[in-house]
């Protein structure tokens, strides 16, 4: 038998090392779906993923069966919605508002068509977040419109309907420079 206080110790300082662990493992993914939902601002996308973390840590204790009320069953699909819901509320605050433009981000080019990528992410940071969000989710994420509809709280047919219309602004606002991009 331990003493008391080394069990719980011993539980917490796995669990810290289990979730430095997923937090590891899942920092790329949630950066590049964040930068998305950011339209293209790597630094919120940054303080997104950080946010999302600190949210996630505070619930990491259900990861375990130790006297849980709730399990998290999928952690990784659990981070990709808290994820969305710190940018929807983010958005949501006054302070969101600022936004650096005409900046492209430093550091190695993507693979694939640059252009085809920058007039993507500009006509995404366009869009309203929810619109954003939609997209990134359905067709970035490739999720089905149930989980999608699930995540942002909506009714799969407000996510077909969304998809949709959302779809059509990003037609509209790439115009004719979609056409020139997608024939290259």
């Amino acid at each position: 038998m331990q003493p008391d206080g080394q069990g719980k110790a011993s539980r917490s300082g796995r669990r810290d090392e289990d979730f430095q662990a997923f937090a590891a493992a899942r920092a790329r993914p949630l950066y590049r779906s964040a930068c998305l939902l950011a339209g293209g601002d790597t630094h919120l996308a940054e303080d997104l993923v950080q946010e999302a973390f600190g949210r996630i840590y505070v619930q990491w204790h259900r990861t375990f069966p130790f006297g849980a009320k709730r399990r998290i069953d999928n952690p990784a699909g659990y981070a990709h919605t808290v994820l969305v819901r710190v940018f929807l509320s983010h958005r949501g605050r006054r302070s969101s508002g600022e936004r650096p433009v005409d900046a492209v981000p430093d550091g190695e080019a993507p693979q694939g068509d640059p252009e085809l990528r920058l007039a993507l992410v500009d006509a995404l940071g366009r869009l309203a977040p929810r619109d954003r969000a939609v997209l990134v989710l359905r067709y970035w994420e490739d999720r089905s419109v149930e989980e999608t509809a699930a995540i942002l709280q909506l009714t799969p047919g407000a996510v077909r309907t969304q998809s949709f219309r959302a779809l059509g602004r990003i037609r509209t606002l790439l115009g004719g420079s979609l056409d020139e991009l997608a024939e290259r």
